[in-house]
């Protein structure tokens, strides 16, 4: 794992955690541990109760099933390994929280978190609490600093995703709501940042790709290595909801020819006319936003589509998807606007390991290697990423039916 290094702040700059530690590397991680762990109850403090307990799909999970689980990872992994005094809050939440983790023992079925009404939301909050003293405490006394902070930083990190991953799953519960909730009456749409160039990013020749710092990365991101890439054109700008108004009035949901053949069954199957959470109301469009339900503003990114949409939608075009690669160059060269900070930008690429991969020791290990079948890659972060958790390595990965996250896309097309 790479040494310690955590910096929060604005992910609309495009980058991760990449400062080292100075002076007390003890009250650094302190301090960092505590900042994320407030983040994840800011987010929650809007919600009521019953907000916190519903699951709306099988994909999604409970707001306090997300506080629980990242308090339940802290235990796990660092806690029980490294604290011999330490005392479990209730040896029950192993079983409830655990997620995906097969050698930390068997878990809950996913599908049926939200039958989970007990503990309580006021007992999630407690069982934090405890399990944060604990770790503030082995913190500012391990003698194993080599190894609890780097446990410590993925731990963060960690959080960081269930925190983003706590508003989207929200989101889709609001959206099935018909009286339209409101989690943040204030929220905007967040202000992104420019490329350097005026023109699309040409890419070309042999460049390295990959996490290649001692900054923080997943394994998914390493090791760095060299791709040879054919003459291509990164668009500078994402594609907007006045492009896609475009695409619908064209007939581009009842058009078989621009589908791939799984993606039109999913059309034809879910009756898809439009991305996800837009509703046709009184002749004109709205979504269902953290705002509640606004009127689609054409200049803004399109949001919340799946891989199969945004691959039709570039076949329309008379374009494509960027590679990973492709957009991971373009994003090093800033040659793109709103790379960070807007939405996840779908690529063509699978996920699949980089050359020489090797997954992180123990349980961990099973964090990203076992998921990479089936799903495509998806580049930046999107308005709900937490500030210090985007980087220009960073892999995001998705089924590419899914469109309940905050995802849209750019198009490319290659120079003849």
């Amino acid at each position: 794992m790479s040494r310690p290094a955590v910096r929060l702040h604005d992910p609309a700059k495009g980058e991760g955690a990449i400062a080292e530690p100075i002076g007390d590397t003890r009250r650094f991680w302190r301090d960092a541990f505590v900042t994320v762990r407030n983040e994840t109850e800011r987010r929650a403090a809007p919600l009521s109760p019953e907000d916190q307990v519903v699951q709306s799909m099988p994909d999604a999970s409970p707001a306090k099933w997300h506080r629980a689980h990242v308090t339940w990872f802290f235990e796990q992994f660092l806690l029980r390994p490294f604290a011999p005094s330490y005392r479990s809050f209730d040896e029950r939440f192993a079983y409830l929280f655990n997620s995906y983790y097969v050698a930390a023992g068997p878990r809950h079925a996913r599908p049926q978190r939200g039958l989970i009404t007990r503990p309580g939301v006021a007992e999630t909050t407690a069982y934090r609490a405890h399990v944060d003293a604990a770790v503030v405490k082995l913190i500012e006394t391990t003698q194993e600093p080599e190894r609890v902070f780097p446990i410590v930083e993925i731990g963060l990190h960690h959080e960081q995703q269930h925190q983003e991953l706590m508003l989207t799953d929200l989101l889709h519960a609001f959206a099935q709501n018909p009286t339209h909730p409101v989690y943040d009456r204030h929220w905007r749409w967040p202000h992104g940042k420019r490329a350097n160039s005026p023109e699309d990013g040409l890419v070309a020749g042999i460049h390295t790709v990959g996490h290649d710092g001692a900054s923080f990365s997943f394994d998914n991101e390493r090791p760095s290595h060299q791709v040879l890439l054919q003459p291509v054109r990164v668009a500078r700008t994402l594609v907007t909801n006045g492009e896609w108004l475009e695409f619908m009035a064209d007939g581009g949901y009842a058009t078989p020819s621009l589908w791939l053949s799984d993606g039109w069954a999913t059309v034809e199957a879910q009756s898809w006319n439009a991305p996800g959470y837009w509703q046709h109301v009184d002749s004109a469009w709205f979504s269902m936003t953290l705002g509640g339900l606004r009127a689609i503003d054409p200049s803004l990114p399109v949001c919340h589509i799946s891989y199969y949409e945004a691959d039709a939608f570039a076949r329309w075009a008379g374009k494509h998807l960027p590679s990973e690669a492709e957009w991971e160059v373009a994003a090093r060269a800033e040659a793109l606007d709103d790379a960070f900070g807007a939405v996840w930008q779908w690529t063509r690429s699978a996920y699949s390991p980089y050359p020489d991969y090797q997954p992180e020791p123990g349980a961990l290990g099973e964090y990203n290697g076992k998921f990479m079948i089936n799903q495509m890659v998806l580049r930046g972060s999107s308005l709900a990423t937490p500030a210090g958790h985007s980087r220009k390595s960073y892999r995001n990965f998705f089924y590419p039916s899914a469109r309940w996250q905050f995802s849209g896309l750019r198009l490319a097309e290659f120079e003849h």
